[in-house]
């Protein structure tokens, strides 16, 4: 039976990677700070499931989590590292606690678990897969999310280092990144703008926690088993392009031209010259 270690199980997008398995038959061991959400997610999975507690804000608990889900349940043989905060913060107005605590739960406490995963593996002599959950902020800022995408385009750095360091042992470090994704606490109010944002990719409709949790099972298992240092993008296409862009010129119009210049046809392919 795989074992499979989730942290921040009791957010959406955790808690649907922990259903994910779960049909698979895995065994799970699940974290997360919130004791109450974590076995209200728990019980909803039947009895092949572990919860543990954990503020991964502490230096010492990522590695701790991983070695006791080990000690107690048996080898983990994947582990998705979902846990995460995005704390809506100006770059002029972030302070130094902000920046604590976000890089502590977003790229330090991934990175300890990954580390202390790896050592247990290579020990034991046993192949393994890890899985961090990044977001498409880590390759383009917006206002108020700057200190968030930082923290995500350091994990994705980490999860290369990892995967080249550790892949020699047969330990696999991969990352997933999230488009929008609706979860539970996108239905507080939100700007207009921001929810026509949310279905603004070439497949035209958000995502859901159960589009990523199906890439991350993916990833994580058998058939993904010569992928490493990857970041897979599970986003509708949004990060391919501007999409919400219009056309630079209209393919039947003259192109704009400077005063003077003599305008040049745009051919039917649009292109430039």
């Amino acid at each position: 039976m795989t074992h499979v270690l989730v942290t921040g199980a009791a957010g959406g997008i955790g808690g649907a990677i922990a259903e994910a398995f779960a049909e698979r038959g895995a065994f799970l061991t699940l974290a997360d700070r919130s004791a109450d959400a974590l076995e209200v997610t728990a019980a909803r999975l039947g009895d092949r499931v572990a919860a543990r507690a954990a503020d991964l804000t502490d230096p010492g608990a990522p590695g701790a989590l991983v070695e006791a889900a080990w000690a107690e349940h048996g080898p983990v043989d994947v582990l998705v590292n979902a846990a995460g905060v995005y704390p809506s913060l100006d770059m002029a107005e972030v302070g130094a606690a902000d920046w604590d605590r976000l890089f502590a739960v977003n790229l330090r406490a991934p990175v300890l678990a990954t580390a202390a995963y790896a050592r247990l593996a290579i020990a034991a002599g046993r192949p393994g897969s890890v899985v961090n959950i990044s977001s498409g902020s880590a390759l383009r800022a917006r206002p108020g999310g700057g200190p968030y995408a930082s923290s995500k385009a350091a994990l994705e750095m980490a999860t290369r280092a990892a995967a080249l360091e550790f892949g020699e042992h047969g330990v696999r470090v991969n990352a997933v990144s999230p488009g929008f994704v609706l979860v539970s606490s996108d239905c507080n109010p939100v700007s207009a703008r921001y929810a026509e944002a949310i279905g603004a990719n070439p497949l035209g409709r958000p995502g859901t926690p159960q589009d990523i949790a199906r890439a991350v099972r993916w990833l994580a298992g058998p058939d993904a088993s010569w992928i490493t240092g990857e970041i897979l993008r599970v986003d509708g296409g949004s990060s391919t392009g501007a999409l919400h862009l219009p056309r630079i010129w209209e393919r039947d119009d003259t192109r704009a031209v400077p005063p003077g210049a003599e305008p040049v046809a745009a051919t039917t392919e649009g292109s430039l010259r």
